[in-house]
C-alpha cells in the first residue's frame, strides 16, 4: 500500500486527486475507489489500478 495525502476532493462532483508521500506525483481518485469518506488534508493510504487517462488511487482508506 501507497501512502500519501488528499489534495483536493469534490464530492459533488465524486473525484479528486491524491499526492504519493513518496514521489510527490497526483493520482486521480473516484468515489468508487474510496474505502473511507476522505476530506482535503487526510493521510490516506491506497493502491494504484491502471485507468482509461492513466494511473487511479483505487481502495484508499483514512489513516
Amino acid at each position: 500500500m501507497k501512502k500519501g495525502t488528499i489534495k483536493f476532493f469534490n464530492e459533488s462532483k465524486g473525484f479528486g486527486f491524491v499526492i504519493d508521500s513518496e514521489t510527490n506525483q497526483d493520482y486521480f481518485v473516484h468515489i468508487s475507489g474510496l474505502i473511507d469518506e476522505v476530506r482535503e488534508g487526510d493521510e490516506v493510504e491506497f493502491e494504484l489500478k491502471e485507468g482509461k487517462k492513466g494511473l487511479n488511487a483505487i481502495n484508499v482508506k483514512v489513516l
